[in-house]
């Protein structure tokens, strides 16, 4: 129950139906009988500004989870965030201060290697592709270089985001092979589906994020991933599974990143 002395967390974005992170706080919060509650905001984006100055003389308020499509618009309207944050020009979560001050972090990419290790997946020295260079994808591409992965491979409908990001991964990680636009995918150690292709999709034969025809290129040793949390099997999912492929599915992510953005904004330990 909700009372006068319940601290509160939140996450905004629109559509917010489809988030996870509301039952998996609260659920948390319940087993470990903690007086807080994570509340869903659904805001439309001329309000944006407003909702910011009301975190700031918000006092019970401890954090928000940024989810799209506010990840990049947030991240410049911040008193500061993470070095990793202003080199991707994103956020995820949102500490709010005692004196009010706003500060930022994006924890997607650890959260997606949190999960992707629970599959047995090491980064060092892997072949990635990550599909999707928006905030997410740019954040595990980003964890994934810092990991060590030896060559990552970023795609997107957008050439010029590709060649942003590739060339912020190039100056940031010279270990790491950057390259594009893949030809195959059978030498690939990780393939993950960062983009909103899938979302909503009722069936299995929905859209791909990739053509069907360079899909039938898959190792049956890859994990193959997707960060869209409705369905949690996406077709993407789907067809990486009949093709023998283990499979990583977004709420598997989303439970994996609880702990960091928890404790980012204070609410929980690290390990959770």
């Amino acid at each position: 129950m909700i009372q006068g002395s319940t601290e509160l967390v939140a996450i905004v974005g629109s559509p917010i139906a489809q988030v996870k992170s509301p039952e998996n706080f609260n659920r948390w919060f319940t087993d470990h009988q903690q007086n807080v509650v994570m509340l869903a905001i659904d805001l439309a984006q001329p309000a944006l500004d407003d909702f910011l100055q009301t975190l700031r003389g918000w006092q019970n308020l401890r954090g928000c989870v940024v989810t799209v499509p506010y990840k990049q618009m947030l991240a410049s309207r911040l008193d500061s965030v993470s070095e990793r944050s202003a080199a991707l020009r994103s956020v995820n979560v949102i500490r709010r201060e005692p004196d009010g001050r706003l500060v930022g972090d994006i924890v997607d990419g650890e959260g997606f290697l949190n999960a992707a290790r629970k599959h047995g997946f090491n980064p060092k020295n892997k072949q990635a592709l990550v599909i999707g260079t928006g905030g997410v994808g740019s954040a595990i591409a980003y964890s994934l270089c810092q990991a060590g992965v030896s060559h990552l491979v970023i795609s997107d409908i957008s050439d010029e985001r590709v060649e942003v990001l590739g060339e912020l991964l190039r100056r940031t990680f010279p270990e790491s092979v950057i390259s594009t636009r893949p030809a195959s995918l059978e030498h690939f150690d990780l393939v993950v589906n960062a983009s909103p292709v899938g979302m909503g999709a009722t069936s299995d034969d929905g859209p791909l994020p990739l053509p069907a025809a360079l899909m039938e290129t898959l190792s049956a040793n890859t994990l193959v991933t997707d960060v869209v949390t409705s369905p949690a099997v996406t077709p993407f999912l789907a067809f990486a599974r009949s093709l023998g492929c283990p499979i990583q599915t977004g709420p598997e992510m989303a439970l994996a990143q609880l702990g960091n953005l928890g404790h980012f904004m204070g609410v929980t330990p690290l390990d959770i």
